[in-house]
């Protein structure tokens, strides 16, 4: 695998495309226990929660936690959401014969944190930015770089403006094939908004501008 240009920007197109319309149904027997089913196997409302509260923490220890806290509101459907999605991803990149080796993320890291004027900087960004826990940063730009794999795997150019229609379509289909089921708890699935619905406040809401009232 070649090196990729460090720029965040890279991270940000991969996040946007993994934030496409996945889910093209919801279930309303999800088993006992279960947030979601994904190809018969378990998210389990524990697991969810665990990665919501580790964000959790992490917005408690930040300088900016109060407004960190207001801006996401609940977390507990976007980290959901996120579970999902990662599955698909994998789904996906299995289907198009991509691997990412420990090389390849490591690298991609070192890129993104040279990007960000260091490692402490990513994690901030990624805290504030993505609502992504310490922990949890191998794991997100993994599926980063998994979907600019699976892009180049389908001859997507990120850059072209039809690529988000076919991204879009290659996670969307890779979904349907998968079998998600949803528990009511946490709401129901809509293509329209890419989320998790059922919740009174968006996961992340715009930080007020110096101008406007907080």
């Amino acid at each position: 695998m070649h090196r990729r240009r460090s720029a965040l920007s890279v991270s940000a197109t991969a996040a946007l495309l993994i934030a496409a319309p996945l889910v093209t149904g919801c279930g309303s027997d999800a088993r006992p226990g279960a947030a979601a089913i994904v190809e018969g196997e378990r998210i389990t409302v524990s697991q969810v929660q665990a990665r919501a509260e580790a964000v959790r923490d992490a917005q408690r220890a930040d300088p900016q936690s109060t407004q960190l806290i207001q801006r996401t509101g609940p977390l507990s459907r976007y980290t959901l959401s996120n579970m999902i999605r990662e599955k698909v991803v994998e789904r996906a990149a299995k289907d198009e014969g991509v691997k990412v080796t420990r090389r390849d993320l490591q690298q991609f890291r070192a890129d993104q944190e040279s990007a960000a004027h260091g490692a402490e900087a990513l994690r901030t960004r990624m805290l504030q930015e993505r609502a992504v826990a310490p922990g949890q940063i191998e794991d997100t730009l993994r599926m980063d770089l998994l979907v600019l794999e699976v892009a180049k795997a389908l001859g997507v150019n990120l850059s072209s403006p039809q690529a988000g229609e076919v991204m879009d379509k290659k996670f969307t289909e890779t979904a349907e094939s998968m079998g998600i089921e949803i528990s009511p708890r946490f709401g129901a699935w809509s293509n329209d908004q890419v989320s998790l619905t059922g919740s009174e406040e968006p996961w992340l809401k715009p930080a007020p501008q110096p101008d406007e009232p907080t």
